[in-house]
């Protein structure tokens, strides 16, 4: 198989850059005398997945479809980062009464006692995180909020409930111009969660997890005390969005869109490819570091960068790459029929629809990788 038999537009994923990202993350992660619990939200592959942890083989998802698909795979301890609505309980109690060791999420008095009521319905005792806002401003409580205590005690209320700790994500880290930021961040969330910890330690509740990071505070954190695990998830793969951020560099970028040239349009001086919006996603969030990073920077097959070209628009199945100096583009470089790759912004984002990988491993071989979809 080569690139050239695949069907367009595909995921590829470079097994040797994945392999040195999770190798990267493990070391750093052992420095800091932190545990690991990669967010699998990106990734979605049990394949993935064995090669980002650690021997504990702990996991973080986004969705319970994940959490079944890599239940199955054999990955049994499962944190459930989203903030667990009611009628999920009993998709979460059955995953419970199979032996998944599953924690869940909630940020308020009621999203607890709601649970608790659930959990008893199912006949299931359902372990609970609280989730603490240190500066993101989505979910969870602030650590010194009132509401804090309150959250604990409705837990403790229900005799199907159980508090295993706290979590926090330094999701505004994604707003940083410099890596001094980024630490800033880092300290920051670290701070907020250890406060939890502490004001709910002070009123008699064990906290045993201690859990912390997004990929940009996970890389760049110079300091684990207190945090018992992290749990970052895209620096598997890296994009033009964590590079323009610093958390990976060019090479590290393991994840490209394969697309194949289906029109030159001449008259707008646009090379028209069939990855579009769904196959790339309309996430131009490196475009705020990045000038012309458009909806991706283009590669040849091969993975030689083009410099003088991007994907300068989308259509929902149509990729529109035009030249940054305005000029015409290479058509000629990029004959109709011929394919390419296409850098992507927001990995999470790009890989979520597809429901494989093609995997270039080292040897030469292409292998293929199905990854969880839909929620």
């Amino acid at each position: 198989m080569t690139l050239q038999d695949l069907p367009t537009p595909c995921l590829l994923l470079d097994h040797g850059r994945l392999r040195r990202n999770c190798q990267r993350m493990h070391s750093h992660m052992a420095a800091l005398g932190v545990g690991l619990r990669p967010h699998l939200k990106t990734a979605k592959a049990a394949e993935v997945a064995a090669l980002a942890c650690d021997s504990q083989r702990r996991i973080t998802v986004s969705t319970l479809a994940e959490a079944h698909f890599f239940a199955a795979r054999g990955f049994r301890d499962i944190t459930y980062a989203v903030g667990l609505a009611p009628h999920k309980v009993a998709e979460a109690a059955a995953l419970l009464r199979a032996g998944v060791a599953l924690r869940c999420l909630v940020d308020s008095p009621e999203a607890a006692t709601a649970a608790g009521e659930a959990a008893a319905a199912h006949n299931v005792t359902l372990p609970l995180l609280i989730e603490i806002d240190c500066g993101d401003r989505r979910g969870g409580v602030l650590a010194e909020s009132d509401s804090l205590p309150e959250i604990a005690a409705a837990i403790a209320a229900q005799p199907n409930l159980s508090l295993a700790g706290v979590l926090t994500h330094g999701g505004q880290s994604y707003a940083c111009r410099d890596l001094d930021c980024v630490r800033e961040v880092a300290e920051t969330e670290r701070h907020a969660v250890l406060r939890a910890a502490e004001r709910l330690r002070a009123e008699g509740y064990a906290i045993e997890t201690v859990s912390a990071g997004s990929t940009p505070t996970a890389s760049h954190a110079v300091n684990g005390e207190g945090l018992t695990e992290m749990r970052p998830g895209v620096y598997v793969f890296g994009d033009l969005d964590q590079m323009a951020l610093g958390s990976c560099a060019l090479e590290d970028i393991a994840v490209t869109v394969l697309a194949t040239v289906i029109g030159h349009n001449r008259q707008y001086d646009r090379i028209i490819t069939d990855a579009g919006g769904l196959a790339l996603s309309k996430d131009v969030s490196a475009q705020d570091f990045l000038p012309q990073a458009g909806y991706g920077w283009v590669m040849t097959p091969d993975g030689e960068i083009v410099d003088d070209v991007f994907v300068a628009a989308v259509s929902q199945e149509h990729g529109k790459i035009e030249a940054k100096d305005g000029g015409a583009p290479p058509f000629e470089r990029f004959p109709i029929g011929s394919r390419l790759r296409v850098l992507p912004n927001h990995v999470c984002m790009t890989a979520a629809p597809y429901d494989r990988y093609h995997v270039l491993m080292e040897d030469g071989d292409i292998a293929v990788w199905d990854k969880a979809t839909g929620w």
